[in-house]
């Protein structure tokens, strides 16, 4: 199962990007969590925002998740509130990796929000397993 946790970019420039995810009381994955207080799972925040960071990172190849740091989550996101996700590539060492700072929040129906979860993470590419590159 694949799940796309990134609806619209709202912005972009070749630095950061700016984006949303609209949670709908229909996505499956909240029956389960929680019975009778559905949230967006944390680590689908996370998701989203390695999501963002592989659509800013897109014309460097495929970029999959390093490593995470220093991350903090805040405020739960519900169904009928998005989540704003914003990425900014902080570092580019020149060896293919990418060092990230990411925030998102929740913004409600009234227009409120707070921050849901921020922190700093990697992209890095993507690895062929070996007896692909060796042809078998």
């Amino acid at each position: 199962m694949k799940f796309q946790l990134i609806d619209q970019v709202l912005h972009r420039t070749p630095t950061s990007i700016t984006a949303v995810k609209n949670v709908t009381a229909a996505e499956e994955y909240l029956g389960d969590h929680f019975p009778g207080f559905p949230v967006l799972p944390g680590v689908f925040m996370l998701e989203a925002l390695t999501q963002a960071a592989r659509e800013l990172l897109k014309d460097r190849g495929r970029m999959v998740l390093g490593q995470v740091k220093a991350f903090r989550y805040g405020s739960f996101v519900r169904p009928g509130e998005a989540l704003k996700v914003e990425v900014t590539l902080e570092k580019d060492p020149g060896d293919g990796t990418f060092g990230m700072k990411g925030t998102a929040s929740v913004v409600r129906m009234d227009g409120t929000g707070e921050t849901a979860v921020s922190g700093r993470f990697t992209m890095r590419p993507a690895r062929v397993p070996s007896s692909a590159a060796a042809g078998a």
